[in-house]
């Protein structure tokens, strides 16, 4: 009997329990637990793909990586400048016709026997000044052979021999002096001894200036049209004015009419005034 009575005693108790807790605690022990992995994740619902993707984007670089990351593209980008720089200096050469690069290829040749020729006349000075019974009779003669050169180099004596003489005439007036000072200095590059240009001569120190309708050389005004007599190995010489994009090709972009004639003999007879040092003097004095 006494069994009986108690048992609903007990279901009144656990009813008014459950009125008096709140709602949400009901709710929450209504609802069964979540898993580990779902809890704090916010990856319920995606698969692996997606995860993979969220863990690389957006990306978490250091101020290391960073570092190479610029390091990096300034080696690339000076390559590329270098790659544009190299293809830009050979297209002249890729552009140019066999016989151009033949000619080339001969000029080069012919500059490299010349030094070679220079290198071994001065081994027989040498040999000649060590090995002479009478070396100071071998001696004054190559000091009077070195002061004719240096006469001819300097401009105060004339000066014969082979060469070519090179006309430009300029009826447009295009023709400036930076124009005649590049051909001056291919000239020289191509073992030119002598050069003189109209009545002036020039030397190591001439300069060229433009001045009105015309040039000005070391000061004295020139008209075309303009004559260079030259003095050195025609087969050098001519070479080296024709080459592409040379003197020639460059004079007549501006309308100028170049011709060139080789000559066995060309004299030039310009001198230059020597000059009096004011400071200096010789050591030997």
């Amino acid at each position: 009997m006494s069994n009986q009575d108690e048992t609903p005693q007990d279901e009144t108790r656990e009813n008014r329990l459950r009125k008096e807790l709140p709602e949400e605690v009901s709710a929450a022990a209504a609802e069964p637990a979540k898993a580990p992995e779902e809890q704090g994740t916010g990856l319920t619902g995606l698969t692996g793909r997606q995860r993979l993707a969220q863990g690389l984007w957006p990306p978490r670089a250091t101020r290391a990586q960073l570092i190479v990351a610029l390091l990096l593209f300034g080696l690339g980008f000076g390559l590329a400048v270098q790659v544009a720089s190299n293809s830009d200096g050979d297209s002249a050469l890729r552009g140019a016709r066999q016989e151009d690069l033949v000619r080339i290829l001969d000029e080069l040749d012919d500059r490299t026997q010349r030094l070679e020729d220079e290198k071994q006349g001065l081994e027989k000075q040498r040999e000649e000044l060590q090995n002479s019974s009478n070396q100071a009779e071998e001696a004054r003669k190559q000091t009077v052979e070195k002061e004719r050169q240096l006469g001819i180099l300097a401009g105060t004596v004339a000066a014969q021999g082979p060469g070519v003489t090179m006309t430009i005439d300029d009826t447009k007036g295009t023709v400036e002096a930076d124009m005649l000072l590049d051909a001056i200095q291919e000239l020289r590059a191509a073992g030119a001894e002598a050069i003189q240009v109209n009545d002036v001569r020039v030397v190591a120190g001439t300069y060229l200036t433009d001045s009105g309708n015309g040039v000005s050389v070391d000061g004295n005004k020139i008209n075309a049209p303009y004559r260079f007599k030259v003095i050195g190995k025609p087969q050098d010489l001519e070479p080296a004015l024709n080459i592409p994009g040379g003197v020639v090709q460059t004079l007549e972009k501006e309308q100028a009419t170049v011709t060139i004639e080789r000559s066995d003999k060309i004299v030039v007879d310009a001198l230059r005034a020597a000059k009096r040092p004011d400071y200096a003097r010789s050591s030997s004095q």
